[in-house]
Formats: C-alpha cells, sequence, structure tokens
C-alpha cells in the first residue's frame, strides 16, 4: 500500500476510536449532571463495555502493524503525518500493556465508586467509600506494574497525566515550592485582612449563573459549540471541537465561587475549542499534558479574572445584576475581596497563595497509598494531619476533608499534581504574552479578550499533542518550565495588595 493509503486508513482507524471515546465522555458527562440516581449501576455496564470497546480498537493488531508500517517510512511523510503517527505509537504501546479485561474491570469499578462518593461526600461518610477506594487503589497498583516503571509505581500513572514527569522530578520541584509558598501566606495573614462586611449575606443565584454565562461569551467560549450545566464537582469536556461543555456549582453564601468554577473551566473548553480542524478525530487533538491544559484554566481565572483591570471592567455589570449591593464598592474593594487570602479547607475554592499546598497534600497522600506506605482506611486521619501540617486548619468532617474531590473515585492517581504545574505554566506563559501584547491591561479593562485568545490559539492551541509541555514552554519563553516565574507573579501581586514592604 502507498503511504497515502496507509495514512488514510490510520485516520480512518483513530476516527473510530475518538467516536467511541467521545460516546464515552457523554455517557461521563450525562452521569455527573442529570441521570437519576438509579440509573448508576447500567450506567457501570455501558462505561465497561464502551472502554473495552475503545480499548480492544486501539490495541488491534491491524493498527500496530500499520504504525511500525509508517514509522519505518517517516522520512517519506510531511511533518503532521509524522508526527501523528509517533504520537498514535505512543498510545498505542502504552494500550497494549493492559489486558483488556483489566481495562473493562477497572470502568466498571470507576462508575461504581462515583455514584458510591456521591453519596458518602453528601453524608460525610468516608466508611461507605472506602471499599471502592481499596479496589481503586489495588487496580491501580496493578495497572502501574502492567505498564511499567523504573523508580516509582506512581511514575507509571503519572504518565497518563504529565507525559515525561517524574516523581522524584515533582518532589524536587514541591519541595522547593511549598516552603516559599507557605513563607509568603505567613506574611500575609500576618499583615492583617482587609475589611470586607458587603460580602456577607445570600448572593442571588441566578444572578451568578447569568453572570457566569456573560463572561464566558465574553473570553470567546463559542455556545454554538458548547453549553453550561451545573455538577456536583465543575469540569469541563471534549466531544469535539464543535462540542466542548462545560459545568459550575453555585453557592448562596459564596459570590465569587460560580463565576470562578465558570471561568476555570471557560479555560480548558478555550483550549479544545482551538484545537487545529485537521486534527479533529485523531490523537493530536488535545493538550499535551493537563498540566499545559491547567495552565489555560489557571491564566483565565486567576491572572486575568483576579485581575484589577477585569473588575474596573465587570464592576458595573455586577451593580446591575445585584441591586443596591455594589452602590458603594470601588474596583479595588472587589479586587481585595476576590484576592482574600486564607487558609481554608477546599481546594476549588483556595485562594492563589495557599492553592498549591492543598496539591501536595493530595500529591503526597497518593505516592504514598501507590506505594503501599498507606492504607486506604488511613486516609482520613493521614488527610487531617497533612492539613494541619501545611494549612495550620482543623478538618471537621470528611466532607470538608478527604471526600471533597471526585478524582480518587475515578481512580485517576497521578492527576493533581496536574494543577500546581499548571500553576507554574501559566506564570511563564503569561509574562511572555505581556511581553507580546501591547496595551494588554488595556484590553482586558475595556473586556475586549480578543487578543488575549488570539495569542493562546497562535501559541498554545494549535499545536495540540505535537509538542510535549516542555519543550512547548521552552519555544514559547525561551526557559524551562521553573516555579520562579509563578513565586514572582505571588509575591508581586500580593505584595501590593497586602501592602508587605510598607
Amino acid at each position: 500500500m502507498s503511504k497515502t493509503v496507509d495514512i488514510q486508513e490510520l485516520r480512518r482507524k483513530l476516527g473510530e476510536i475518538s467516536d467511541v471515546h467521545a460516546a464515552i465522555a457523554l455517557l461521563q458527562w450525562d452521569q455527573e449532571t442529570c441521570m437519576p440516581p438509579k440509573g448508576a449501576e447500567a450506567r457501570s455496564f455501558q462505561l465497561a463495555t464502551l472502554s473495552a470497546l475503545e480499548h480492544r480498537l486501539l490495541t488491534a493488531e491491524s493498527l500496530g502493524a500499520l504504525l511500525y508500517g509508517l514509522r519505518e517510512r517517516t522520512d517519506t511523510l510531511d511533518a503532521d503525518d509524522a508526527k501523528l503517527v509517533e504520537v498514535t505509537l505512543h498510545d498505542y504501546e502504552r494500550a497494549v500493556k493492559l489486558p483488556e479485561d483489566f481495562v473493562h474491570a477497572f470502568a466498571a469499578e470507576q462508575s461504581k465508586a462515583l455514584a458510591v462518593w456521591i453519596e458518602a461526600r453528601r453524608t460525610s461518610d468516608f466508611a461507605l467509600f472506602q471499599p471502592n477506594l481499596e479496589t481503586l487503589v489495588r487496580l491501580s497498583r496493578e495497572k502501574a506494574d502492567y505498564l511499567g516503571y523504573e523508580a516509582s509505581p506512581y511514575d507509571a500513572l503519572l504518565e497518563e497525566f504529565e507525559r515525561g514527569m517524574t516523581t522524584a522530578e515533582l518532589e524536587r520541584i514541591f519541595g522547593g515550592l511549598a516552603p516559599r509558598q507557605s513563607a509568603l501566606v505567613e506574611r500575609i495573614v500576618a499583615a492583617g485582612q482587609p475589611e470586607l462586611p458587603w460580602m456577607t449575606g445570600e448572593w442571588d443565584e441566578q444572578a451568578q449563573w447569568a453572570f457566569s454565562l456573560r463572561i464566558l461569551s465574553d473570553m470567546g467560549y463559542d455556545f454554538e459549540a458548547g453549553r453550561q450545566d451545573k455538577s456536583i464537582h465543575p469540569f469541563s469536556i471534549y466531544f469535539d471541537t464543535g462540542d466542548v461543555r462545560v459545568t459550575t456549582r453555585i453557592h448562596k453564601d459564596a459570590l465569587f465561587s460560580c463565576l470562578m468554577s465558570s471561568i476555570h473551566e471557560g479555560g480548558h473548553a478555550l483550549y479544545m475549542q482551538g484545537h487545529a480542524d485537521a486534527d479533529r478525530r485523531t490523537p493530536l487533538c488535545d493538550g499535551p499534558s493537563l498540566g499545559m491544559h491547567e495552565s489555560q484554566s489557571r491564566m483565565w481565572e486567576n491572572m486575568i479574572g483576579r485581575s484589577l483591570p477585569f473588575w474596573r471592567c465587570y464592576l458595573p455589570v455586577m451593580r446591575e445584576l445585584f441591586p443596591g449591593r455594589f452602590d458603594n464598592i470601588a474596583p479595588e474593594d472587589a479586587y481585595a475581596a476576590v484576592n482574600l487570602v486564607e487558609p481554608s479547607l477546599i481546594r476549588v475554592e483556595a485562594d492563589e497563595c495557599t492553592y498549591n499546598l492543598h496539591i501536595i497534600i493530595r500529591f503526597e497522600l497518593e505516592v504514598a497509598l501507590i506505594e503501599g506506605k498507606l492504607e486506604a482506611r488511613d486516609i482520613p486521619e493521614a488527610w487531617n494531619a497533612k492539613v494541619k501540617q501545611y494549612l495550620g486548619l482543623d478538618v471537621p468532617d470528611d466532607a470538608r476533608g478527604c471526600l471533597q474531590d471526585v478524582h480518587w473515585s475515578h481512580g485517576a492517581f497521578g492527576y493533581f499534581p496536574t494543577y500546581a504545574l499548571g500553576n507554574l505554566y501559566a506564570a511563564q506563559l503569561f509574562d511572555a504574552m505581556l511581553e507580546q501584547i501591547p496595551g494588554l491591561w488595556d484590553h482586558v479593562e475595556a473586556g475586549t479578550f480578543a487578543p488575549v485568545l488570539e495569542w493562546l490559539r497562535e501559541h498554545v492551541h494549535v499545536h495540540g499533542r505535537r509538542k510535549l509541555a516542555p519543550e512547548l514552554i521552552r519555544d514559547i519563553t525561551g526557559h524551562d518550565p521553573s516555579p520562579d516565574a509563578y513565586v514572582a507573579y505571588l509575591e508581586r501581586k500580593f505584595g501590593e495588595l497586602y501592602r508587605l514592604d510598607a
């Protein structure tokens, strides 16, 4: 067969795999937004069947033969086709290490665990979820053994989310980052908090929802290629560049929760809507890592959504949506409120200065679980001890402790560190953006985000998986990934807000 025919056949096969993956994602979206509780058992069978089918298609001998044949002729392929072969072969060689019956069992347990986690979280009863967690930890250890690793079994799981990263490297990065962020938090807390009496009381939920939709639209999120819904845990999900959805959650006593969740997930969604059309239904139509993905959401949420120019633009909108609540509030007041630094129990509500400390807690517990140094039954006690160590807080119940995140019910061990890496990547990218977009803050203050989105489309989104995250960071910024830009950003921003040098 000619190389052209082989590439066409490869794309056909990959399209089938993509279609099954999208069907799985759609069932998962439904499961977390509107599925009736009694549908959980049937959904576990459906997801297990489709996951096994996807695995069967990805590990088919015919696909392997096609890939290995094309690899021998990569010098005759154009750059995009050669990269498609390279990336798909990486996925193939990883997938063939996992037996189909294992993939089926893992997917079934994930679906069962999610339903149990929802109830356990609602009732703050870790014992209810413990058997499911024990099973998922055991399966994850098995998965690591199938995939293989040199140092830690956690490395094998981390590779799924942050290709090329290792446990040892994360321990080095976090070991240097944690004391620097902790020291900054201590200085801020000692400086005293601003008085915000106007933040008390309840906030109209429909107004919060309307504001989130307005901001998503202004950011450039295409509502003809997506929608926003409500879920227990905010997330974004991709079916195709023409169908990228986000969810948020609303708390009547937490004004900024819905807004920041929507901006965060909107950042993810803009990335997914921005992939190249030519890459649709192929493995190239994705980010190189979840850390890079997280850089987009954290950049939009924190560096733009929590900036003073942003609130100079949108405070008048808040006055319209919440009559009488903002009449005597200045943009600087809203800016101070949305950037309030206060150690708290809930990761998704955490401020920028403490957020990475939440991630380090989860990372250390995950590594201990997967390496067999900690058992699932001991998680609540270990969790509470680390929250006391890093945040100085006592955990009153499991719902606000070890049951607050959905990730472990998905068996997604290795996911959490990507959130912290995303913060680091975001700071480096934003520094480059500030240098290359004249008057960037003027655009933000005018509510004109097209220059930001266009820059991200050109420098990040369109590349898909053609480059690994460290390579992409180096190409865009001229520097290797490092925590330095992020720490400098925090010290600059919060040093001014809390007058630490006064």
